[in-house]
């Protein structure tokens, strides 16, 4: 079943829709954009850039990687170390401004909203830190979100996690956790998500359904019978491929200011 059913005409069990992020409700990958803007405020240099504009290719090109998913985090925790709560909240809102709400699926945001007018709660499960995670669901209308911790001491990121990643099985369970604290009836919810990452969290519910996959969820969605929603369209699915093709051109111009800044350097030291 992946159709919503109106209001409920009494109050009963909650039922809840959990969303993927990236990919799921936003082409591409959040985190790069927000990378893009903590380095024009030299939060990190050219070279970390260099490797997380690849990183982006990448992901647009097959998906997820768990290995990927690793790298990234620890990039970046060791980026906001040092920095506090406060700073990344206010770029988060900017890029959310300028970037992220222009990326938006259109077909997923009016699902979301279809699952708030059906008097469901609405939670957003991602890998991106929680602060960040929580400012998208107050900009979607959504009851919250469920996201990777970040240690912080005082309002201070410290460069460490509370807890695990909220990543692959991460994701189910937490699930499970909200299900128990809320009262969500999990037979009757519904999950969305676009990778293999995202499975464990759709084989907790009684809905699952598979949003813009990526070739390896497409297969296994087809091997077991999940119904998949594509709100990529051929323009978009050919916007995907220029987008691809972007982000290869933006890792190759952020890798030759490396090698620029490099050579300026050995340049420099020789003179």
């Amino acid at each position: 079943m992946t159709d919503v059913p109106g209001p409920a005409a009494a109050p009963g069990p909650v039922t809840a829709a959990f969303f993927d992020v990236d990919n799921t409700i936003i082409r591409g990958a959040s985190a790069f954009h927000l990378a893009k803007a903590l380095y024009r405020r030299e939060f990190f240099g050219l070279r970390q850039l260099a490797v997380m504009a690849v990183h982006q290719a990448r992901y647009l090109a097959v998906g997820e990687r768990a290995t990927q998913i690793a790298r990234v985090r620890e990039r970046a925790l060791s980026i906001v170390a040092g920095h506090t709560v406060a700073e990344v909240v206010a770029v988060g809102e900017e890029v959310y401004d300028q970037v992220l709400e222009l990326r938006i699926f259109p077909g997923t945001k009016r699902l979301l909203d279809e699952h708030l007018a059906a008097g469901h709660e609405v939670w957003l499960v991602s890998a991106t830190p929680l602060e960040i995670g929580e400012l998208l669901a107050r900009r979607l209308g959504a009851t919250g979100a469920l996201g990777t911790v970040a240690e912080h001491d005082h309002g201070v990121y410290t460069g460490r996690l509370v807890g695990p990643m909220m990543h692959g099985r991460a994701k189910a369970e937490g699930v499970a956790r909200l299900a128990q604290e809320r009262g969500i009836d999990l037979a009757g919810s519904y999950a969305y998500g676009d990778s293999l990452n995202d499975v464990t969290m759709m084989q907790a519910v009684g809905n699952p359904c598979v949003i813009n996959p990526d070739a390896r969820l497409r297969r296994h969605a087809a091997r077991i019978g999940w119904p998949v929603r594509e709100f990529r369209g051929r323009r978009n699915r050919a916007a995907r491929r220029g987008a691809t093709t972007l982000s290869w051109a933006g890792a190759a111009w952020a890798a030759g200011m490396v090698l620029r800044s490099v050579r300026r350097s050995l340049r420099g030291r020789r003179a």
